[in-house]
């Protein structure tokens, strides 16, 4: 009686959770992968299913196509969320695994974010893996070779997806309209900047249209424009893992422009990252950096900028201060370039870590009592200010016995190429020293 007045209303699906493929001739970007003689359509025309991990950016199709290979192999398909998922969890995903082995059907794995599981959660899957009970594929945000178990990284083979460009996500774009919500128009501005705002994240994409869906039906709109989305979107930030792949390959494109002399370009990754949330002192940070190990002595001025401008920043806070973040990097983007400083330290570093604990020799020690005076401390030290030239010709500042070390070598660029030429002028009055001797 009770369940007649009271039926179980079940909720629509999420528009992602429909627009899911159901066959791989329905998935929409990964042709690098997917297409014909490619590897993973390989992988499903092969009739044996091996682990995997998928390694790519949110909203690519990872789950969907772990699904998929589930059903090209009439296989089990057990998933786990690491971030959800404990020992206990996966223990009971071992037994149920063990029953469909011991019935002669296959199971598939799927752990979504393997890498948020630890050291020994990882491992519990190996003696699974190896004897067959499970065929392991494993989705990942991050590079899995940090943060994937070498013992299991070494039985999966890697594929990295890619992000959906504009052409994909519009195709994606177009079906989710003529399937679920035909009567709402979309003028074309607005269907660009649904696109924009997606960053290449199909479900992202999916998820704000069915946003606008409901906005515009409780609105009784039959046309998106640009300005109803405006009033719609909350945020217009682009897709931005601060602690991911994302991050570190933006941060190194930034650096590497700024190496490479390119002002625009890094004026451009440094807005995409503010743009995506990124910590402004970090980046502050990083200048100093690019700074010290890409200009040096170059242009010693490029330091002092860049410290200048995390000064700025934390005086002045957001958006002013990232004016002069923005001054710091267009400044060493056009500055002369060395990293002589950088490889002399690291050469110097090498060196010592291998080296044994060498002696100072006596004429450079220090003799502030008249006992070390008399051991011989300080001996027959030159002070170079009194030396023509101020500089004391011949004179060893290495301990004794130490081979002969060149490591900081001037580059031919900026301040440096007159570093070179005083250098040079010195080792010739050390030469000549050598000669009177």
């Amino acid at each position: 009686m009770s369940a007649d007045l009271f039926p179980a209303v079940h909720p629509p699906a999420p528009l992602a959770e429909l627009m899911r493929p159901q066959a791989l001739a329905d998935v929409i970007g990964q042709a690098h992968l997917l297409g014909p003689g490619k590897p993973l359509r390989l992988a499903f025309e092969s009739g044996v299913p091996h682990s995997m991990i998928l390694w790519g950016p949110p909203g690519v199709g990872k789950t969907t196509l772990a699904r998929l290979m589930a059903d090209a192999f009439e296989a089990e398909f057990v998933a786990l969320s690491a971030v959800f998922s404990g020992v206990k969890d996966i223990r009971e995903a071992m037994q149920q695994a063990e029953g469909m082995r011991q019935r002669g059907r296959r199971t598939i794995l799927f752990v979504d974010e393997v890498h948020r599981f630890n050291k020994a959660q990882q491992d519990a899957f190996l003696p699974y893996v190896e004897n067959g009970t499970v065929t392991f594929i494993g989705a990942t945000t991050e590079n899995p070779s940090f943060e994937v178990n070498s013992a299991l990284l070494s039985r999966a083979a890697v594929y990295v997806l890619k992000s959906l460009d504009a052409a994909e996500l519009g195709a994606l774009f177009d079906r989710a309209r003529s399937l679920a919500f035909p009567e709402l128009d979309f003028e074309p501005e607005a269907r660009a900047r649904l696109i924009g705002y997606a960053d290449g994240d199909a479900r992202r994409l999916l998820n704000v249209l069915e946003q606008v869906k409901t906005a515009a039906g409780a609105s009784d709109r039959r046309i998106a424009s640009a300005d109803f989305l405006g009033e719609v979107l909350a945020s217009d930030l682009r897709r931005f893992d601060k602690g991911g792949d994302a991050f570190y390959d933006q941060i190194s494109a930034l650096h590497k422009a700024v190496r490479g002399s390119h002002p625009d370009a890094a004026l451009y990754w440094l807005v995409r990252m503010l743009d995506g949330g990124a910590d402004p002192l970090y980046l502050g940070r990083r200048i100093v950096r690019m700074a010290s190990e890409d200009i040096g002595l170059a242009d010693p001025r490029a330091l002092e900028a860049a410290l200048n401008a995390c000064a700025a920043y934390e005086r002045l806070g957001s958006p002013e201060g990232e004016l002069a973040l923005a001054n710091a990097v267009l400044y060493l983007a056009v500055a002369p370039k060395s990293n002589a400083a950088y490889v002399a330290y690291n050469a110097a570093r090498a060196f010592v870590a291998r080296d044994s604990s060498r002696s100072v020799p006596d004429h450079l020690r220090n003799a502030p009592t008249k006992l070390m005076k008399d051991l011989g401390f300080g001996a027959e030290y030159r002070y170079a200010h009194d030396e023509t030239e101020g500089y004391a010709a011949g004179e060893n500042y290495f301990p004794e016995g130490m081979p002969a070390v060149s490591w900081y070598q001037p580059v031919a660029r900026g301040l440096e190429q007159k570093i070179a030429d005083k250098l040079a002028h010195l080792r010739e009055l050390d030469a000549q020293a050598k000669k009177k001797r």
